[in-house]
């Protein structure tokens, strides 16, 4: 093997390899250089030049022996720069302490500054000639592939052929199937049809300008520059040409049957794989994602929302590299690594793939199978009763006409329903981890689905409707499923976006309706392939159940994925807590609880409403769904709870009289205060009225009733008052008090630091401002698909085996244990003074008489931040600004927080989902410009 250094002179001008020119940007040419390797398969008995990045010499100077080699393979038409970023972290990475990798980025032959050999090169052609790389380049120990584009493909064929060297797999976005039957991607049809291939390809630049151009946001003209310097001129773009012709479109192509090779061989790899991916990418979509973590269920997914084709350069990705080869190879035990028992990465069967139970969701014991009861189990336990189980009010109008006769289920019904569906399901080939998306408003259809699909182990994926139609698409493709449910609007938006699945309807849809969506079959007929069909074994606690996405108030929704056992766990600790039983009866305006109603063997009926509107809400709908199923228990979200309290002037002595049955009113979602409480309150005179804390990821955390809210109130009144001594546990609690966890749930707090972060030591200490962290049986498994923001959710605690969540709350607990919440952890203010929590004053300037919804937030530079007060007037001001003088002097009278400027809107912005969550961030953008003079329009 003969090498050349960058530094040995001009880079070569024929076909051979050369070295790239200096001054591109973030290239170091002291780690380019030129390889003479003997050729194989095509090219035996020649040598071929290659150029590649390597980032030894950088690590000989720093005294280094690295613990493996990151061999890196760029895709088509891009070359050994796409991985400029890891070749330089994987340096400062070992110049910071972290263990040392040498990163190996080749120039595929044909391709950025290797030889053009003339050569044509399929892809087993091509797989070949990176085995005969490396052997050349005699790697030692243990190496982890990096693969983009088609890229990917050879270096996982490279995977498979090397499992005594292999020690990890990475792949950007990449595929290594096609489904039969399904055309390639539009692009690629049209670079590679007769006539365009040599035009688009190699004849101009039309392919490679198109490819850096899907980078968003766009290449810097430098880097843009870069990508193109090796494909100056039409001969020096044969390669991609090559590439594009070389795609396996069917099993006619001779390179079909190499790439079905590959694809077996990755099925049987179990050492620790990473995939990184972005969803806008026009051809590596979704849909490969999908089909790689089938085949590596043991996978770290981690899906960058908004990222495309480019990655690389639209996203911070060799962070992420070398923060998971820390986490997964950093350690060396000896013999080859396998994927790590139990990892939950982000697909939904790490743990069994890996051959191990999954580790305990929280600090109590995984439940022991004997003890393990599924959600599933009171339906078959009142198999033959025919007692009431669901009531679905919104098929009837029934919250507006009282003699109406809502649609209702008995529990035999209900029983007998999901038991034919689950068989249905199973008989038509879905099988146990195979995701069903469900667009189905609530009512007994969703709960007959949702049950049957628990039955047989399929994978529920539930995204709220209110997400709206892009959140929705999002949702649905993030989570890829193999089937879609849906009444007409839901499979409507699947047919017209393009939402993946086999699609069945709820009702039975015209056959033309039917063929023009793309529907299979329809529910009923299900049913009736399972009355004749029987049922597979039942899932097992650690078995995936859930995948549920989050309301999308504080970023793009996230899927929250839970086991079996975990969703037993909440059906546990709700009952528990709340003392439910068979006669209980539930009316759950609130979706995720609208499903529990079967689990917890107690009947529930749906009001009349918008499921995905909570606001759409009446009380009079309220009334005849209690009056209905004779309820003594109400779940409802805040939002619903504005729009219940503003519509009681219209309820009857009827109503009234059935709101007066109530024994327990909760409303979760949101911390709800004591005035809204009390006016809910009223309406159900003799309920004791909750506001349980929680979120998508642990439903129930933490509960308080409205006395003792009230007893707080007037504990801080008799403190502002002087009847109580200032330096009191109760005087210098401030924010929304949520109560003490339930259960065996448990809450610690992260102090902040003087930057607004929580870094101090998980804790119990009362009157402590940190970040609220949480633990419990019920906690989710993992996010879907998201490795990274479930990486960076978990908190280790000290001492404790138990998995924490960090809930992005920030509050604090008093002398008693109960938790108060103060805001979320991106609004803290932090002044010259510390960290500013904005609920307390929020709540202190909400006393003043003109004041109806407040909102502080920060203005000006980190750590010299000021508070701003932006408020709702009673009455309403017409056009944004400051506020009157008076309403000022009164606002800064009423909290001893500085508050540097008093803004007036007509109204605070809320976020998309929730009406009682204000928009803090994008209030605090609006006057950073309205106090620096930008004429004031609504936030």
């Amino acid at each position: 093997m003969v090498t050349s250094p960058a530094a040995a002179g001009p880079p070569v001008r024929n076909g051979r390899a050369q070295v790239p020119p200096p001054g591109l940007p973030g290239l170091d040419p002291r780690l380019s250089r030129v390889v003479s390797v003997p050729g194989r398969g095509t090219d035996a008995g020649t040598a071929c030049s290659w150029h590649l990045l390597d980032s030894q010499p950088a690590l000989d100077d720093l005294g280094l022996t690295p613990i493996g080699t990151i061999l890196a393979v760029h895709g088509n038409p891009t070359w050994s720069y796409l991985w400029r970023s890891v070749v330089s972290g994987s340096v400062e990475a070992a110049r910071a302490g972290a263990p040392a990798w040498r990163v190996v980025a080749v120039d595929q032959l044909e391709m950025g500054y290797s030889e053009r050999t003339g050569i044509r090169r399929p892809l087993a052609q091509r797989v070949q000639d990176l085995g005969a790389l490396t052997d050349a380049l005699a790697l030692e120990g243990d190496v982890v592939t990096l693969g983009h584009d088609w890229g990917g493909v050879v270096s996982l064929g490279w995977a498979v052929d090397h499992p005594e060297q292999l020690a990890g797999v990475m792949m950007l976005n990449t595929a290594i199937h096609h489904p039969r039957g399904v055309p390639i991607p539009a692009p690629l049809r049209l670079a590679g049809a007769r006539g365009v291939l040599a035009a688009s390809t190699v004849r101009t630049t039309a392919f490679l300008d198109t490819t850096l151009s899907l980078a968003s946001p766009a290449l810097d003209p430098a880097v843009r520059d870069a990508y193109r310097a090796p494909y100056a001129s039409a001969d020096r773009r044969d390669g991609i040409g090559g590439f594009v012709a070389d795609i396996p479109v069917d099993d006619r192509h001779e390179s079909f049957a190499e790439l079905e090779r590959i694809a077996a061989g990755v099925a049987a790899l179990t050492v620790p794989a990473l995939m990184l991916w972005g969803p806008r990418d026009p051809i590596f979509g979704d849909r490969y994602l999908d089909d790689l973590v089938t085949r590596l269920p043991h996978a770290d997914v981690h899906r960058f929302e908004g990222a495309g084709h480019m990655i690389a350069e639209e996203r911070p990705f060799a962070d992420a590299l070398f923060a998971w080869l820390g986490e997964r190879l950093g350690e060396r035990r000896g013999g080859r690594p396998e994927a790590r028992p139990g990892a939950r990465s982000g697909t939904d069967a790490a743990s069994s793939a890996a051959g191990a139970p999954a580790a305990p969701a929280s600090g109590a014991s995984a439940a022991e199978p004997e003890a393990f009861a599924p959600i599933f189990r009171a339906l078959e336990a009142r198999a033959d009763d025919d007692a009431t189980a669901v009531i679905d009010m919104t098929r009837t109008g029934a919250g507006t006409d009282t003699d109406a006769s809502p649609l209702q289920v008995s529990w035999r019904q209900l029983n007998e329903r999901v038991r034919q569906i689950a068989a249905g399901l199973s008989a038509m080939g879905v099988q146990r981890g195979d995701r069903v998306s469900l667009l189905v408003p609530p009512g007994p259809t969703l709960s007959a689905i949702v049950y049957a699909c628990l039955r047989i182990g399929a994978v529920v994926v539930v995204a709220d409707a209110g997400l709206g139609v892009k959140g929705l698409t999002r949702a649905v493709r993030g989570a890829w499923p193999d089937v879609i449910i849906g009444e007409l609007p839901g499979l409507t938006a699947a047919r017209v976006l393009g939402w993946p699945g086999l699609r069945i309807s709820a009702p039975r849809l015209p056959r033309p309706t039917a063929a023009a969506l793309g529907v299979a079959t329809c529910l009923a007929d299900v049913a009736a392939l399972g009355a004749q069909s029987d049922l597979p074994d039942e899932p097992g606690a650690d078995d995936p159940a859930a995948i549920l996405f989050t309301s999308g108030s504080t970023g793009p929704a996230k899927g929250v994925a839970y086991t079996h056992g975990q969703l037993a766990a909440l059906r546990d600790v709700l009952a528990a807590h709340f003392g439910v039983t068979a006669d209980t009866g539930l009316v759950t305006g609130f979706a995720p609880f609208a499903l529990l109603g079967p689990a917890l063997g107690t009947r529930s009926a749906t009001p009349d409403m918008d499921v995905s509107a909570p606001r759409t809400l009446t009380a009079a709908s309220v009334a005849a769904a209690v009056r209905a199923s004779d309820a003594r228990m109400v779940f409802l979200s805040p939002a619903a709870v504005l729009n219940v309290v503003a519509t009681a002037d219209v309820l009857t002595a009827a109503d009234r009289d059935a709101l007066a049955r109530v024994e327990a009113f909760l409303s979760t979602g949101a911390p709800v205060g004591a005035p809204l409480l009390t006016a809910i309150g009223a309406l159900m005179p003799n309920a004791t009225a909750h506001t349980p804390y929680g979120m998508t990821e642990c439903l129930l955390v933490t509960d308080v009733t409205l006395a003792e809210i009230a007893a707080a109130a007037e504990a801080a009144d008799a403190a502002e008052t002087g009847s109580t001594d200032p330096g009191s546990a109760d005087a210098a609690d401030s924010g929304v008090l949520v109560g003490a966890p339930i259960g065996a749930n448990r809450v610690r707090i992260s102090a902040l630091d003087a930057d607004g972060r929580a870094t101090g030591v998980p804790g119990e200490e009362p009157g402590v401002l940190g970040e609220v962290l949480i633990s419990a049986p019920h906690l989710k498994d993992h996010y879907d698909r998201l490795y990274l923001t479930d990486r960076a959710a978990i908190r280790e605690v000290p001492d404790d085996g138990s998995r924490w969540h960090r809930t992005g709350d920030i509050g604090h607990l008093d002398a008693s244990g109960r938790l108060w919440i103060e805001g979320r952890l991106p609004h803290v203010i932090v002044t010259a003074d510390g960290p500013l929590a904005p609920v307390g004053p929020e709540q202190q300037i909400e006393r003043v008489d003109a004041v109806r919804r407040a909102a502080v937030v920060g203005v000006g530079p980190h750590r010299l931040r000021q508070a701003v007060a932006v408020v709702e007037t009673i009455p309403s001001v017409s056009r944004p600004g400051l506020a009157d003088p008076a309403v000022t002097e009164a606002v800064r009278a009423a909290t001893a927080t500085p508050i540097a400027a008093v803004l007036a809107v007509p109204a605070l912005p809320t976020d998309i989902r929730h009406n009682s969550k204000i928009d803090r961030t994008r209030l605090s953008q609006w006057a950073e410009r309205v106090l620096a003079g930008e004429r004031p329009v609504a936030p």
